[in-house]
């Protein structure tokens, strides 16, 4: 069993730019699937945005990002970052999410989505966002 924690940073059209300057700054391979990709394009002007991205280095430096949708709200200063808690398996993940989720806030239930067997994110009675998942394989 094992389990990661990353600052998963959330921009409104920047994503790929700070993805590619982080790598500049601490090297590393950088990996970005776009709406498009995933075909998820809810509005065509952010097709080309980033859906989910990171840049993990063999340093240790991991930071993954994306493009907050026009149809959420965004302020830079508030939602900036989510703490992302990757899994190995959907029971892994569960026992955390179901702890988690007391007095806070669903914003996507824990389920499967079409990267990983299984995807939530909640807003914990501190206010902090957690994105949690298990690790799966793109099949874009």
């Amino acid at each position: 069993m094992s389990v990661t924690t990353t600052t998963h940073l959330n921009f409104r059209g920047d994503a790929r730019a700070a993805l590619e300057f982080y790598r500049s700054v601490f090297g590393g391979e950088l990996a970005v699937i776009t709406y498009q990709d995933a075909q998820s394009v809810q509005d065509p002007s952010e097709a080309e945005q980033v859906m989910w991205g990171q840049v993990i280095a063999d340093n240790g430096f991991h930071v993954m990002a994306y493009d907050v949708p026009v149809r959420l709200d965004y302020d830079q200063g508030e939602k900036s970052c989510f703490v992302s808690v990757r899994g190995e398996t959907v029971e892994e993940i569960t026992a955390f999410w179901e702890r988690l989720t007391e007095g806070s806030t669903v914003v996507q239930p824990l389920g499967p989505s079409g990267w990983a067997p299984a995807y939530g994110m909640l807003k914990d009675r501190f206010g902090v966002v957690w994105v949690l998942d298990v690790v799966g394989d793109y099949a874009g």
